[in-house]
């Protein structure tokens, strides 16, 4: 059948045990977490719900994310208010710009790791 979906997301990090607290405590992402909710989550994997997944290079000369990145994490999400009511209460600071939005497309944010890496949250159209 070839590739079925990604396995994996891998980069570097300072602070690898840091940055994966931060990911797990902030946005429920990474080893232990289940994003079905159902049966116990694996120390080893992160469960998460089937959906539309965008696998995109941009132009090196892009200014949609850090010239100094090689990468921008998107994270497709559910319930994208209350997501960014949590964050900023956490003080992390959240980007939103009305020109990012669109019924066809969907809402999005984008705050940044500890380390400075860019992560758009994404909340596809209801009919995703």
């Amino acid at each position: 059948m070839g590739v079925i979906g990604i396995g994996g997301l891998f980069f570097r990090a300072k602070d690898p045990d840091a940055l994966n607290v931060w990911y797990r405590d902030h946005l429920g992402v990474g080893a232990g977490c289940n994003a079905t909710g159902e049966g116990e989550p694996s120390e080893w994997y992160w469960l998460v719900q089937g959906g539309p997944v965008v696998f995109a290079p941009f132009k090196d000369n892009t200014d949609y994310f850090p010239a100094d990145k090689q990468y921008m994490i998107n994270l497709r999400v559910s319930g994208i208010d209350d997501l960014l009511a949590s964050l900023r209460a956490g003080g992390i600071a959240v980007e939103t710009r009305a020109e990012w939005d669109a019924p066809e497309t969907g809402r999005f944010a984008r705050i940044h790791d500890p380390e400075g890496n860019a992560i758009e949250l994404w909340e596809p159209p209801a009919s995703s």
